[in-house]
């Protein structure tokens, strides 16, 4: 089965998207990395090397340093398909991360976004 293209797709390419719906709900680019760091361990140095190295989806979250376990409470549906349903792992933390980025734009409070 070929691979979805999103998956060779850097982060750098999308990032400014997730911080543009943020920000168009009056939210922060500084809460779009809270969320990022939050699901995937990368600290702010950490997460601006990967974008830098203009990093695909599938090598951002497989060298994660620490994926965090709180993120199985995500739930919800992103494009149609609810994100705990999504059966390929790379996927389903795309999905979490569009999820999560999707509250934040909603006005959700950051310390439910991040499951507190």
């Amino acid at each position: 089965m070929a691979q979805h293209r999103i998956f060779t797709t850097s982060v750098a390419s999308v990032y400014p998207l997730y911080v543009a719906k943020a920000e168009r709900k009056g939210r922060s680019r500084a809460e779009v990395d809270a969320i990022i760091r939050w699901l995937t361990g990368y600290s702010q140095d950490g997460l601006q090397t990967e974008l830098d190295r203009k990093t695909d989806f599938e090598t951002f979250f497989a060298e994660a340093p620490g994926m965090n376990p709180a993120r199985s409470l995500i739930t919800g549906v992103v494009c149609g398909v609810r994100v705990e349903e999504v059966e390929e792992p790379t996927m389903r933390e795309i999905r979490y991360l569009d999820k999560l980025v999707d509250e934040l734009a909603r006005g959700r409070p950051m310390e439910k976004i991040l499951r507190g």
